[in-house]
């Protein structure tokens, strides 16, 4: 039995959080749950999102956030419309069997990498 069991939340540091808090709530479409003088929370279905400002030099590198979609050329699209830079198009990453793994990489307005991610049966 793993002891993880989920994604309950991922934190990534932000230089400007007005900004960001913006990006995430209007430009992403996450819910935001709460803030504080340093920090804002989001729900990502399910899972909560920490944007923070670094206490310290240590905690301003980012890990890739990747957010499952359900149509990643659909998403890319809408995202794309609304103002998100995306750094290329929609592609295959991977083949297993009968199912492809799609990907398309962004950049929110921290400078941080996230990516799109769609599991595509074929």
């Amino acid at each position: 039995m793993s002891i993880i069991q989920g994604i309950k939340q991922i934190g990534v540091p932000v230089k400007d959080l007005d900004r960001a808090i913006e990006f995430y709530r209007e430009q992403l479409g996450c819910p935001l749950l709460f803030t504080t003088a340093h920090m804002a929370f989001f729900d990502c279905n399910g899972v909560r999102l920490l944007l923070t400002l670094p206490e310290n030099e240590k905690y301003t590198q980012s890990s890739v956030i990747y957010f499952d979609v359900e149509d990643i050329q659909s998403s890319y699209e809408k995202m794309k419309a609304n103002g998100v830079h995306f750094t290329a198009e929609p592609h295959v990453v991977g083949k297993m069997d009968d199912m492809e793994s799609w990907m398309v990489f962004f950049e929110d307005t921290e400078g941080n990498t996230h990516a799109l991610v769609s599991e595509v049966r074929v």
